[in-house]
C-alpha cells in the first residue's frame, strides 16, 4: 500500500507561515498561529493551544513551534487538506484510494479500504497536477445542480401547498357529501310526514263525518219523540208523528250498526326502511378515498425514445407544415395544417388520421376547450372558430376581432389571443375586455409573439416571442420576468403541461427548453439537431407519457415517450 505514512514536518511547504489560528478563525476572529499541531494539521494561537492541550484525546499530540517547522526539504508540496472527517471528527481527510476513486481520513482507509492498493497521501499524489479546469467542471455541475435543487425546494413548498388546499378541498367535499344526505334525509322525512298526514287526516274526516250524522240523526230522534210525547187529539197528525218516529228509529238504529264497528289506530305502524339503516351502518366512512399518479408541478421531463409519423392525407395539395396541436383527454391529437387549411385529428396509438377538417382560411394556432371542443385562429380572415370534435369535426361557432389573430390560449373561461404585437381577452360571446401592448413606461412589450399559453388560474400569460424570447405577465400585463438566452433563438411556441411547467420551442436554436411556472430555465429537452428543419410546435400528455412536436414544412410529427 503506497502511503504518506506519518507527517513529517519536512513536507510543510513555506505557504503556511503566517497563517491564522484555526480555532479563532472558526470563531470569526483573526489571531495568528504561534503553534503547529502535527496531528491536527492546525495552526494555533497561545491561548487556543492551551485549550487544545487540556483535551485527553488530544493530549498526545505533537505540538510544534511556528518556527520548527521547516520547509525546503519538499518544496512546492501542497499543504495537507484542512476538512474534517465526518465520521471521525478528529482527523483531516487527506488521504486518497485511486482503486474507489475516494478521500477520507487515515482511519477510513484503515477501516474501508485495508485489501486497497493504490492509497495515497493527498499532498504527495497532486504533486505537479493541476486540478484547475476539473474544478471549473465541478463548480460549472455544482451551479447547475444547484439551480435544480432550488427548482426542486420551491416544488416541495408548492406540493405542500397544493397538498393543503387539496385537504381542504376533499374536507369540504365531505362537508358536502354530508349536507347532501341530510337534504335527502330531510325530504324523506317530509316524504313520511305527509304519508302520514294524510292517512290520519282520512281518518280523522271520516269519525268528523259520522259526528256529524250522528247529530242528525239524533235531532231527528229527539224530534220524533217530543213530538209523540206532546197531546194531540188529531188522529191522522197522530199517525203521522209514529211512522215519521218509527222511520227516524229505523235510520238511526241503521246508523248505529254501520258505525258499531270501532275505528283502531293502533294497528297503523311505521315500518322504517331497514336497508337504509343498515347500509349506513355497515359503511365505515363518507366514501372512498383514492390517490392517483400525477405529475406534479416542475417535474423534469426526459425523454427516453421518440418516433416520426407522416401525417399527410391523400387530399393535401402541399407539403404538410404544422403550426400547433393540442391533445384531447382520450389521447387523440388535433393538429393544425397552415398549408392545407386543415384540422386533422390522429389516434392515440399508431397516430394515422382519423378525421380531417377543412377550414375556409389560413389557420394558425389552436386550443382546447373542453372535451369535446377546440378553437382555432384563422389569421388573415381575423376569426376564432370554435369546432366541434365529437364526432365528425364541424364548426359551431365563430368571433370576429379587429386584428389578425395569430395564437390563442383559453383560461378561466376566457379566450387569449394575440397580434403581432398585442395580446388580447375575450369573453367566450366575443366581447374584447383587455388589451395588453405596452408595458408602465410605454414600452412595447412584444415585438413578434408567436404563441400564448396561460396558467389554469389564469395569473400568468406566458408568451413566446420570436425576439424577446419567453416573456411571462401577470392578470394585469405587467412583466413578470422573461428569458432570452442564447439556449432560446427565435421562440415559436409554448405550452403549458398539467403540472405546471413551460415547454418553449426554439426555431433557430432548434431545440425545446423547459421552464419553471414562474419562468425559470430548468432543463434543455430536445437538443439541436443541425439535420432538421426548425421546430414549429411542441405539446404534452402526461398521462399517456407522450410529447409531440412538429417542424416547419414536415410531412412528419415527431412523437416522444417522457
Amino acid at each position: 500500500m503506497a502511503t504518506g505514512g506519518e507527517i513529517d514536518t519536512d513536507i510543510l511547504s513555506d505557504e503556511i507561515f503566517d497563517v491564522l489560528c484555526s480555532m479563532c478563525k472558526n470563531g470569526g476572529k483573526n489571531s495568528e498561529g504561534e503553534k503547529f499541531c502535527v496531528d491536527c494539521h492546525d495552526y494555533f494561537c497561545i491561548n487556543c493551544v492551551k485549550v487544545h492541550n487540556q483535551v485527553p484525546v488530544l493530549a498526545s499530540h505533537k505540538v510544534l513551534d511556528k518556527s520548527q517547522v521547516k520547509s525546503g526539504t519538499s518544496k512546492g508540496l501542497a499543504r495537507a487538506p484542512a476538512e474534517r472527517c465526518d465520521r471521525h471528527s478528529h482527523k483531516h481527510i487527506d488521504m486518497y484510494c485511486q482503486n474507489h476513486d475516494n478521500v477520507g481520513c487515515s482511519t477510513c482507509m484503515a477501516i474501508d479500504h485495508i485489501s486497497c492498493k493504490d492509497i495515497f497521501y493527498i499532498p504527495e499524489f497532486i504533486l505537479n497536477k493541476s486540478y484547475q479546469v476539473a474544478s471549473r467542471e465541478i463548480q460549472t455541475k455544482l451551479k447547475a445542480l444547484t439551480k435544480i435543487l432550488a427548482v426542486q425546494a420551491n416544488k416541495f413548498q408548492q406540493d405542500k401547498q397544493n397538498l393543503l388546499k387539496r385537504k381542504a378541498e376533499l374536507l369540504d367535499d365531505i362537508r358536502q357529501l354530508r349536507q347532501e344526505i341530510n337534504d335527502q334525509l330531510d325530504k324523506l322525512e317530509e316524504s313520511s310526514v305527509v304519508e302520514i298526514e294524510n292517512k290520519f287526516k282520512l281518518l280523522e274526516d271520516k269519525i268528523e263525518e259520522g259526528l256529524k250524522q250522528l247529530q242528525a240523526h239524533k235531532a231527528k230522534v229527539t224530534s220524533a219523540n217530543d213530538k209523540l210525547a206532546s197531546p194531540n187529539p188529531n188522529q191522522a197528525e197522530l199517525f203521522v208523528h209514529i211512522k215519521m218516529g218509527e222511520d227516524a228509529e229505523n235510520v238511526a238504529n241503521k246508523f248505529i250498526k254501520d258505525t258499531k264497528k270501532k275505528i283502531t289506530v293502533s294497528g297503523i305502524e311505521f315500518q322504517p326502511d331497514r336497508k337504509l339503516l343498515q347500509q349506513l351502518k355497515e359503511n365505515k366512512t363518507l366514501g372512498m378515498l383514492t390517490e392517483k399518479t400525477i405529475k406534479t408541478d416542475n417535474n423534469l421531463l426526459q425523454i427516453t425514445g421518440g418516433q416520426s409519423y407522416c401525417v399527410k392525407d391523400k387530399s393535401d395539395e402541399k407539403i404538410c407544415d404544422i403550426y400547433g396541436a393540442c391533445y384531447m383527454e382520450d389521447g387523440k391529437i388535433i393538429l393544425v395544417d397552415h398549408n392545407n387549411k386543415k384540422l386533422k385529428r390522429l389516434d392515440s396509438h399508431n397516430y394515422t388520421i382519423t378525421d380531417c377538417y377543412s377550414l375556409p382560411g389560413y389557420p394558425y394556432q389552436i386550443c382546447k376547450i373542453n372535451e369535446t371542443q377546440v378553437a382555432v385562429t384563422l389569421r388573415t380572415k381575423q376569426e376564432i372558430h370554435f369546432i366541434s370534435v365529437d364526432r365528425k369535426m364541424k364548426t359551431t361557432n365563430k368571433i370576429k376581432t379587429d386584428f389578425i389573430c395569430y395564437s390563442l390560449a383559453y383560461a378561466n373561461n376566457h379566450l387569449y389571443i394575440s397580434d403581432d404585437i398585442s395580446v388580447y381577452i375575450y369573453t367566450m360571446s366575443g366581447r374584447k375586455l383587455k388589451q395588453f401592448s405596452t408595458d408602465q413606461s410605454g414600452q412595447k412589450l412584444f415585438s413578434g409573439t408567436n404563441s400564448l399559453a396561460v396558467s389554469k388560474d389564469a395569473t400568468q400569460i406566458y408568451v413566446a416571442d420570436s425576439d424577446k424570447g419567453l416573456i411571462v405577465l401577470d392578470n394585469n400585463g405587467q412583466i413578470v420576468t422573461t428569458f432570452n438566452g442564447k439556449q432560446l433563438q427565435i421562440a415559436t411556441y409554448c405550452h403549458l403541461t398539467e403540472a405546471g411547467s413551460v415547454l418553449v420551442s426554439g426555431y433557430n436554436s432548434n431545440n425545446v427548453l423547459q421552464f419553471t411556472s414562474e419562468g425559470e430555465l430548468i432543463v434543455e429537452i430536445i437538443k439541436a439537431d443541425s439535420g432538421k428543419q426548425g421546430i414549429n410546435s411542441v405539446c404534452c400528455n402526461e398521462q399517456m407519457s407522450k410529447m409531440c412536436i412538429s417542424r416547419e414544412d414536415e410531412d412528419n410529427i415527431e412523437v416522444y415517450d417522457i
